[in-house]
């Protein structure tokens, strides 16, 4: 039996919505945290086929792609993960809904959350925590500064949070 509880809370969500018995929601959902490189994240993908289609990739992009492969079915998020190091990776994806130097009202930060999402306020209030998002006086916009982390902020958040929040404030 399975120790991981945010698996064990995909499992069952899958269950519920397919009706399927827990085995064979189990198999779908493995063999979907299995899939070919073509379904990596876009970032992921062009930096493996940049400079070397064999590149390796490093831990933290392995971990990025499962993630995201495991708790998004499209830009559905399936469930809020329980543990921190994969919350914060639904929270870089779920960021790239933003428009860099665009100010947004509570409102509107909302209905981008819910589509992925029912519960936005934990959403959003993770987004600033993190401090990927700034807010004041009920307004969003994401933030122009990569956060200063402390030791035990670094052990949650990728290696590489500052190059892929610099790629995202520069894509847009």
């Amino acid at each position: 039996m399975t120790t991981d509880s945010d698996f064990k809370a995909l499992v069952r969500a899958r269950m519920a919505q397919t009706g399927q018995t827990y085995t064979a929601a189990r198999g779908d959902l493995v063999r979907e945290r299995e899939a070919p490189a073509a379904e990596l994240p876009a970032d992921v993908a062009a930096r493996q086929t940049e400079a070397d289609p064999g590149a390796r990739l490093t831990e933290d992009e392995r971990f990025r792609a499962k993630t995201i492969r495991a708790f998004f079915d499209g830009p559905r998020l399936r469930a809020i993960p329980a543990r921190r190091r994969a919350r914060v990776v639904v929270l870089l994806e779920l960021l790239r809904r933003f428009e860099v130097g665009r100010v947004y009202p509570e409102r509107e930060v909302n209905e981008l959350l819910r589509l992925a999402h029912e519960d936005v306020a934990s959403l959003r209030r993770e987004l600033v925590d993190y401090r990927y998002l700034e807010r004041a006086d009920g307004r969003y916009w994401v933030s122009e500064r990569t956060p200063d982390r402390d030791a035990n902020e670094a052990q949650e958040v990728p290696a590489d949070e500052a190059e892929l929040l610099s790629r995202l404030r520069r894509d847009g």
